[in-house]
């Protein structure tokens, strides 16, 4: 894989007009692959994996919530990075996943070619299926380059998606409880 993307990197330097052959992009082409590569790693992970056997028995039916979990993606129009951060709650019913393993499911489907909102709800859908929740809730905000650098140039510009299901979705109090807690 990193052969040939680092194949398509050369000809992509060369496409704009640039000398891979000068001295500061003599690596530049394997260099790019390697960083593809590692932005898109979340091809080569599943949930069974990420999870690892930690979803484990819990008499626990209150919410938990991990926020702030730093997300970096990379936009499926552009390519382009976006930025930002999610949070993520859910209502337990029996079972419990552990807390380190909602950051890993966000960061695999966040490295992966995405749009926000799909990877919002890929999360929510990941998070239901480990634990099978009464309800999880999701709320991404992000800084998209392909906002920022090109097309409207709206440096400020932040971008909030929000996936809620069962009890989240149903029951005004509950999201709402979700929502206070996380400063929204």
């Amino acid at each position: 894989m990193i052969e040939a993307f680092t194949a398509s990197y050369r000809k992509i330097i060369e496409g704009i007009g640039e000398d891979p052959n000068r001295d500061g992009l003599l690596k530049t082409p394997e260099r790019a692959a390697k960083a593809m590569a590692f932005l898109t790693r979340g091809y080569q992970q599943n949930l069974d994996e990420v999870l690892n056997g930690a979803v484990f028995p819990s008499d626990n039916d209150q919410m938990v919530i991990v926020k702030d979990i730093e997300l970096y993606s990379l936009c499926e129009h552009h390519l382009l990075p976006f930025i930002g951060k999610a949070h993520v709650a859910y209502l337990p019913q029996g079972k419990v996943i552990g807390l380190s393993k909602i950051a890993r499911i966000v960061d695999m489907y966040a490295r992966r070619l995405q749009i926000q909102e799909q990877l919002t709800t890929q999360i929510a859908n990941a998070i239901h299926e480990a634990t099978g929740a009464e309800g999880v809730g999701v709320v991404i905000e992000a800084a998209h380059l392909c906002m920022m650098m090109r097309g409207v140039e709206k440096q400020n510009s932040e971008t909030v998606t929000s996936m809620m299901t069962g009890t989240f979705r149903e029951n005004y109090r509950t999201r709402t409880e979700f929502l206070k807690l996380i400063g929204k």
